[in-house]
């Protein structure tokens, strides 16, 4: 659940203002912050406060001044082809001149690599594939090496309002594919937030430079596909075994099956104390579809 315990008087940096930052920044400006906000393009609703432009593959970015007085930062902007992280090579010199007292950075469990469906938590080893995981590895190095007060968030698949199977289902498009044994975690969108928010509201001491923030239930996909079916009162696509299917998929698509492991929440939730809004997918596509 949400904290409502974050100070005021905060001056919140968002860059990438996307599905996760864009639900941080309303949650924050609720809360009394000063919020700026960042994407490539101008959002077409503007969320709280001020907009700037940060775009790495041309070179965009904030002028100084129009950050002056961050004293908290979150990015959720992905590595962009070039070593290292993208923000840090454009902006570190600026971010290291702020106030900062906090840097929230969202990785991916992917991280991790294949751990054949056991459990992980944030001391496993992290043999990430080449790739999109391997740049965020790296990613996460260039932060944790940058001097500033970074505190990583490793995600698994997201989910939320607009961001669910009720769309695929609905227009006949989804694919109903089971490969043995083969589980996926996942995490509602505001169940990020709200645990960003617990983080902050925590003293500085006590918050973790590491974090999975994960639910309860990892599971199959045709275990969540099957439900969300259920409740749109659908049938179910043809079941397809992924060995026979295999060859059709895109190398995207590939390297997100060839990936099996249960992502543990132990530190966020028992350690640190945080409640889950949806404990599973069971709760979070119930408040999704009514959303």
């Amino acid at each position: 659940m949400l904290s409502e315990d974050v100070k005021p008087a905060a001056n919140l940096l968002v860059l990438g203002a996307g599905f996760t930052g864009g639900r941080l920044a309303a949650a924050a400006a609720q809360r009394g912050w000063a919020v700026t906000t960042t994407s490539r393009q101008a959002p077409q609703n503007p969320g709280p406060g001020h907009w700037l432009t940060f775009d790495s593959r041309e070179g965009l970015v904030p002028e100084p001044d129009a950050l002056a007085g961050v004293t908290h930062l979150f990015v959720s902007i992905p590595p962009d082809g070039q070593p290292g992280d993208p923000v840090l090579r454009l902006l570190g010199p600026v971010l290291r001149q702020l106030p900062l007292q906090w840097v929230g950075y969202l990785s991916t469990t992917g991280v991790y690599g294949d751990s054949r469906g056991a459990w992980v938590d944030e001391q496993a080893p992290t043999p990430a594939r080449p790739g999109r995981s391997q740049a965020r590895l790296e990613a996460e190095r260039a932060w944790r090496s940058s001097g500033l007060p970074v505190q990583i968030f490793r995600l698994p698949a997201i989910y939320g309002p607009g961001r669910t199977p009720f769309r695929a289902l609905q227009a006949g498009e989804s694919r109903l594919i089971h490969k043995p044994g083969q589980v996926f975690s996942r995490v509602h969108v505001d169940d990020i937030v709200g645990a960003v928010l617990h983080c902050l509201a925590l003293p500085a001491s006590e918050r973790p430079a590491l974090l999975n923030v994960a639910d309860d239930c990892p599971c199959s996909s045709t275990e969540t596909l099957s439900h969300a079916a259920h409740l749109l009162g659908l049938p179910l696509p043809p079941l397809q075994r992924y060995d026979e299917i295999e060859a059709s998929l895109s190398p995207m698509a590939r390297s997100f099956w060839q990936e099996n492991r249960r992502v543990s929440n132990r530190r966020l939730c028992q350690e640190l104390g945080y409640q889950l809004r949806y404990p599973s997918y069971r709760e979070g596509f119930g408040a999704s579809l009514s959303a």
